[in-house]
């Protein structure tokens, strides 16, 4: 045994970059998994000046200088972001506050239908079921409540760091733009000049995980934009909170459009009831949908992320399992990295006597 593993280990890692790679990886993981919390705000910032500086090399290819073409940048971003806290935040705080105030009665309006069932389907379900169902709803419900109110007196602290965050996301997004060469060549300056394993690996993963957040920054506002169209024509309530969930929605591939249609129909049937005006929404928002999936997913994401949908699934069900929220948001990034670095692992040339 000890012989086999001694030969796999110098057949596959005798090569001292592929050790410098497991290193680098290995680090990076460990300082994640300590200090993932207190890097928050910078891992964003990395991510959205890395999402920022496709624009900005734009704009330098157009003979733009580059702190101009910083300034414009991060002036868009700026200004995004502040419409986002002083113009959406509000309407998305107003509607969920409102849909909690309307929640006794869309249990109630629940209820009655779901007390049809047994009249339509005597053989299969009781109005003893239904009421074990209700009674269990509202327990957990109860229960929900208690640990909402609970977090929210613990989470104080989190709110000085939230805003904390606000302030400083920004400007290491600014930081992160106008200096990243700068960066990148002292953060360089530590690894050997030998590297070209590294090279490749980074320049694949450079190219796909850049394509794909580009993508998916595209197809979040796309989809985001064309639910709050589809349900402010139909007078639904509650339309810019549902078209933000839709939108991000689409971050978790398969799972996210799943969930977020729980809350679509619910409120589509509590303002409708089974109509006509419930049948058309829901036949809009699955061509939505399906538009989504069949024609802008591959017109986005063409030769960008070359992932089966196995290993997608199971992407965001290991890295979610993990880091919760942002390894899901994180998860089709990191199975790129493992993919790139699977695929552009030295591997032997066999011999033949």
């Amino acid at each position: 045994m000890l012989t086999v593993v001694k030969g796999w280990g110098q057949r596959y890692l005798s090569d001292p970059q592929v050790v410098l790679l497991i290193a680098l990886l290995g680090g990076g993981l460990l300082l994640v998994l300590w200090m993932g919390k207190i890097l928050a705000p910078v891992i964003a910032s990395i991510v959205i000046a890395y999402l920022l500086q496709w624009v900005a090399n734009i704009l330098e290819r157009w003979k733009v200088p580059h702190l101009v073409a910083v300034s414009i940048v991060y002036c868009g971003f700026l200004g995004v972001f502040l419409s986002g806290i002083f113009i959406l935040w509000p309407i998305l705080r107003d509607q969920l506050w409102h849909l909690f105030d309307e929640f006794p009665s869309m249990i109630t309006s629940s209820q009655h239908f779901l007390y049809l069932l047994p009249e339509q389907f005597p053989e299969y379900i009781t109005k003893e079921m239904v009421d074990g169902w209700v009674a269990s709803f509202l327990l957990q419900l109860k229960e929900s409540g208690k640990m909402l109110f609970t977090f929210s007196l613990a989470s104080l602290p989190s709110v000085i760091a939230l805003v904390i965050y606000l302030v400083l996301v920004p400007l290491m997004v600014f930081f992160f733009l106008k200096d990243y060469r700068m960066i990148l060549s002292w953060f360089m300056a530590f690894l050997p000049d030998n590297r070209q394993f590294l090279s490749k690996v980074g320049q694949d993963v450079h190219k796909q995980i850049g394509n794909y957040i580009r993508g998916k920054g595209a197809e979040v506002i796309i989809v985001g934009i064309g639910t709050f169209i589809i349900f402010y024509l139909f007078g639904m309530h509650y339309a810019t909170l549902l078209a933000v969930l839709v939108g991000l929605s689409v971050l978790v591939p398969y799972i996210g459009a799943v969930v977020v249609t729980i809350p679509v129909v619910l409120v589509a049937l509590f303002q409708w009831g089974f109509d006509h005006h419930f049948a058309y929404l829901l036949l809009a928002y699955g061509v939505l949908q399906t538009l989504d999936g069949a024609i802008l997913v591959p017109l986005l994401f063409s030769g960008a992320v070359n992932l089966h949908p196995i290993a997608i699934i199971v992407a965001v069900l290991v890295f979610g399992g993990w880091w919760g929220f942002w390894g899901v948001f994180f998860a089709i990034p990191l199975a790129t990295l493992v993919k790139a670095v699977i695929e552009a692992w030295p591997r032997p040339v066999p011999t033949f006597a």
